[in-house]
């Protein structure tokens, strides 16, 4: 439990007159004595607060009535763009470390992170919301070791892959993932202003001491790719729909490759066809993933 969470309780056990002490603290949320003398120093040092010992009730009271806590609470998306930002500053390097690690520190201990290291002067980082998004996902992804399957543009093209995301990453003002590649058994960067979509699996990887990825777990995909035949919205200029090879099939049918069925059910979601005609157990899973959808809409899940 975040120790601001227990401060404000702390604050309002003061505020209605009860005098709360680091034994009361530590028992109301089951920590020890000195973790909770800690979160009381943290009270009055960092947050200011004007604390004062009363040994007549045996604790703590607040010297100046007036004294209001700062906003403790933020909301999950303001902790991931927290997050990143403290990421690029912590990755920041130039000749001075002073500035930017301070700044890197600071963000990281309001978002919950370990300080980062860095370097230099303080500069603009654009906190864009679909790559805090991304970072968001991938962060998860190297947290939980989970293989990740991207939808990816290069210079090369567009592609789809499954990849062991190990590290985020700041090179030149740019964002990366250093993630494993299971059929290259080699490790590579990934833009992520060049990952268009991504897809968290279910299938574990394991990483050595060394940093390899030595073996995943789970289902691999499949040897052989799956085919969807899809009447699309429009026809397509090139030989890949969102990455997925593509083969035109007559009457604006077009016969689709893939191999993770959860990844496509997901790109299906996102739309761009008109009608599905095979295979049907794909159907039958896309209608009971919308029919999942519908239910939770309605409140009924």
């Amino acid at each position: 439990m975040s120790n601001m969470h227990r401060i404000h309780w702390f604050d309002q056990r003061i505020r209605g007159g009860h005098y709360p002490s680091s034994r009361d603290l530590a028992l109301q949320f089951e920590i020890s004595r000195r973790q909770a003398q800690r979160d009381i120093e943290y009270l009055a040092v960092s947050l200011r607060a004007p604390l004062v010992y009363i040994a007549k009730h045996r604790g703590y009271g607040y010297e100046d009535k007036t004294y209001m806590l700062p906003h403790l609470y933020m909301t999950e998306e303001e902790k991931s763009v927290l997050k990143f930002l403290a990421r690029k500053y912590g990755e920041y390097s130039t000749d001075a470390p002073s500035g930017v690690q301070r700044v890197a520190h600071l963000l990281g201990r309001f978002a919950g992170e370990e300080e980062g290291e860095g370097a230099g002067r303080l500069p603009y980082f654009d906190a864009d919301p679909r790559l805090i998004h991304i970072s968001g996902q991938l962060a998860f992804a190297i947290e939980q070791r989970r293989t990740v399957h991207l939808h990816y543009r290069s210079e090369n093209g567009e592609f789809r892959e499954d990849v062991c995301p190990v590290r985020l990453l700041s090179r030149y003002n740019a964002d990366y993932v250093a993630a494993y590649q299971e059929h290259e058994g080699k490790t590579r960067l990934y833009r992520l202003d060049a990952i268009e979509s991504l897809h968290v699996t279910n299938r574990m990887f394991e990483i050595n001491e060394a940093g390899d990825v030595p073996f995943v777990k789970g289902r691999p995909p499949a040897i052989q790719p799956f085919t969807a035949r899809l009447r699309l919205d429009r026809e397509l200029q090139g030989e890949a729909w969102h990455g997925y090879p593509a083969r035109p099939a007559g009457d604006g049918f077009y016969d689709i490759d893939f191999y993770d069925d959860d990844a496509f059910l997901q790109q299906l979601t996102l739309g761009g066809w008109l009608n599905l005609v095979s295979p049907k157990w794909l159907k039958t899973k896309l209608r009971n993933r919308c029919g999942q959808i519908l239910k939770c809409l309605d409140g009924e899940e």
